[in-house]
């Protein structure tokens, strides 16, 4: 539940994090945010189930993986986001 948790953060922060590099895929703090949220629980769950999650790694290992997918799964979402959101725009 912990590294879920973990998951969930780091998506926030990478989706803020992905906003910031490319300011035409920022949906606003709280939506980057929320899509973040989204991402690194979707992102860190579906890792961890092809066994690239880290989580079975235990320790220092669990919580660098956790963050890892979790960051990477909330900017992911985010940009897949932003661009739907700029194709539909147009």
């Amino acid at each position: 539940m912990e590294y879920l948790i973990i998951q969930l953060i780091a998506g926030a922060l990478g989706g803020n994090l992905v906003a910031a590099l490319f300011r035409n895929l920022s949906l606003g703090t709280l939506w980057n945010s929320v899509a973040g949220i989204a991402g690194g629980g979707l992102g860190g769950q579906v890792l961890a189930m092809i066994g690239l999650g880290g989580a079975a790694a235990g320790g220092l290992g669990a919580f660098l993986g956790s963050v890892a997918s979790g960051g990477v799964g909330g900017g992911i979402l985010l940009a897949i986001i932003g661009v739907i959101r700029g194709a539909l725009a147009r």
